[in-house]
């Protein structure tokens, strides 16, 4: 049996941030990652022998996830955010903020009171909130309820931020709304990384937001302004400007060509994947709820009754296998997506994102197909196949 406080991953592929060791091992100790060698390392207990097919990688960040499984962060009760985090590790990712929607007041509170008390659990970790609305365009609302929508405002953002006992890491606003480019300023004054999404700006609106603060897209090229060639719109200052866009890779809300063209725009620096799924993942066909929507789920697909994409049922690892199957990027590109970026974003790759002494012991590992084998949780097996 394996020790969980003492775990030897050997004789694999390993994925460092710069390099890839061809035959190497890492060592885990009490959540963190002790030793990063060549060579192999058979004996002991504690040694999970791998082949040289085998993949070690950094475990896989969501910045943008509501639900799974039949659960929501918006059902805001402990049992639901334990069942995210002991089912995300099924799919590679060992770490996500909790991601809100646009309700009413009393709702959204209820979740950030919720998350912020979340804070011993065995599986992926909550590394912060992403307010998702309510400071967002009627124009572009997507799944978000219009009636629910509010003008962007410091003194109740104050207080939620109290309430969330300061873990709300990343909001998404549009910045043409009226007070928006002030409440862009305060947020990135604030150290709270500002994303530009659901909004129906134009490109040179777009641009000012982006001057203003906004370091972020939520989920690129969905809901918001697209490129056209007599108005450019909010996707292309997304594409031209150095700040890092969302992509929800599902080939539902974005076609493969236009994942490639994102990434041949904006390289592997500024771009990471997210599922923004939904409490239908997992779940099957069926009629399910989102935002105090009805949301009906058919063919992968997740949409309100007019049509409109309602998030996804994308896996975070189905997101990873598109990629490579689309051609967008080869696994070591992939791993920056997954992993090296979303932490930087959020400033935790101090401690997540890659494979390196010191950092939590956050690690997947991939067979040679590079279908996921084994997920490890600050130092725990999460997820094994």
């Amino acid at each position: 049996m394996i020790d969980q406080k003492n775990i030897v991953l050997s004789g694999a592929q390993i994925y460092l941030e710069n390099s890839v060791i061809s035959n190497g091992s890492v060592e885990v100790s009490r959540g963190k990652i002790t030793k990063v060698s060549k060579g192999v390392i058979r004996e002991g207990p504690e040694a999970i022998p791998l082949s040289s097919e085998h993949k070690i990688l950094p475990g896989r960040i969501d910045l943008h996830i509501h639900g799974t499984h039949g659960v929501d962060i918006m059902d805001a009760t402990p049992e639901a955010l334990d069942v995210m985090i002991k089912n995300l590790p099924k799919e590679g990712t060992t770490s996500f903020l909790a991601t809100t929607v646009t309700m009413p007041q009393e709702k959204i509170e209820a979740a950030l009171v919720n998350i912020a008390k979340m804070t011993k659990y065995s599986g992926a970790e909550i590394l912060g909130i992403h307010l998702e609305g309510p400071f967002i365009s009627p124009k572009k609302a997507g799944s978000h309820k219009v009636s629910n929508i509010l003008a962007p405002d410091i003194q109740l953002f104050e207080r939620w931020q109290r309430l969330a006992n300061n873990q709300i890491k990343l909001v998404t606003i549009a910045p043409e709304i009226p007070g928006g480019l002030d409440f862009i300023e305060y947020l990135s004054s604030e150290r709270v990384v500002v994303s530009i999404g659901h909004t129906h700006a134009t490109y040179q609106e777009a641009m000012l937001g982006i001057e203003k603060g906004c370091r972020h897209a939520t989920h690129l090229y969905n809901a918001m302004t697209g490129l056209d060639h007599r108005e450019p719109g909010v996707a292309l200052a997304v594409l031209e400007q150095p700040i890092l866009a969302e992509l929800i890779a599902d080939g539902i809300h974005v076609s493969p060509e236009m994942l490639r063209f994102a990434f041949h725009i904006k390289s592997k620096e500024r771009l990471c994947l997210v599922t923004d799924s939904m409490r239908a993942k997992c779940m099957g066909d069926g009629e399910f709820e989102l935002g105090q929507q009805k949301v009906f789920v058919k063919n992968k697909q997740a949409r309100l009754r007019d049509g409109t994409l309602a998030g996804s049922i994308l896996t975070m690892d189905e997101a990873c296998q598109n990629m490579l199957a689309f051609g967008v990027c080869d696994l070591f590109e992939l791993m920056y997506l997954t992993a090296i970026n979303p932490a930087k974003q959020i400033s935790a790759f101090d401690a997540k994102g890659s494979i390196a002494v010191g950092k939590d012991a956050d690690i997947i590992v991939l067979d040679k197909n590079n279908n996921l084998c084994l997920t490890i949780c600050n130092g725990e097996i999460a997820y094994q196949a």
